[in-house]
């Protein structure tokens, strides 16, 4: 199921290269991840960043000075220690992020046009559920896109905790489909 489901996602992915390549042609895949960081976490410090994105804090804070002079961050004293500095979107930063996903969202539109209505509805239902156990962490998201609880700390291979069978399993891995996720389960980094 995996590699076929792998391979059929090839689309999906060429759909969302295609369209970073087309509007974000200025930043490299690391440095919009972590542009995508700092808008969800507006006014991160640099340790903060360094841990969600899996970097070095002296890689991160390289990083961070490129973004800085190509304009896409911010950076000011943090409010509670005036040492510490605190990470901020620029308005170029979010126009530059709407584009991405209007132009990815338009891609998609042309694609989906021709599937049928129960192809699209089967997907959509597919892709909630897909979505609704990567958030609960039953599902690792390898190559750098962690499930990550709201400390930013990594949660352990939610894999392996399946796959043990003298764990129970918790109330989070039993919530049928299309139930609402509790605020207090762990979010997943999205893609912008």
């Amino acid at each position: 199921m995996s590699a076929a489901l792998d391979e059929a996602a090839g689309t999906l992915l060429a759909v969302w290269e295609a369209a970073r390549e087309q509007t974000t042609s200025r930043l490299s895949g690391a440095q919009l991840r972590a542009v995508m960081v700092v808008e969800q976490h507006d006014g991160i410090n640099l340790r903060r960043l360094a841990t969600l994105t899996d970097m070095l804090l002296s890689s991160a804070s390289r990083l961070c000075d490129r973004l800085v002079a190509a304009g896409m961050l911010e950076r000011e004293p943090g409010r509670h220690d005036r040492r510490e500095i605190s990470l901020h979107l620029t308005p170029e930063a979010e126009r530059l992020l709407a584009e991405l996903r209007a132009d990815r969202r338009r891609r998609l539109a042309r694609i989906l046009g021709a599937m049928s209505p129960d192809g699209r509805a089967a997907l959509l239902r597919g892709m909630r559920e897909f979505d609704d156990v990567g958030r609960r962490g039953a599902a690792a998201v390898a190559g750098g896109w962690p499930v990550l609880q709201p400390s930013g700390e990594r949660l352990g291979d939610p894999l392996a905790d399946l796959a043990a069978p003298s764990r129970p399993r918790g109330p989070a891995l039993t919530r049928r489909p299309g139930e609402p996720i509790p605020p207090d389960e762990p979010p997943v980094i999205r893609t912008a």
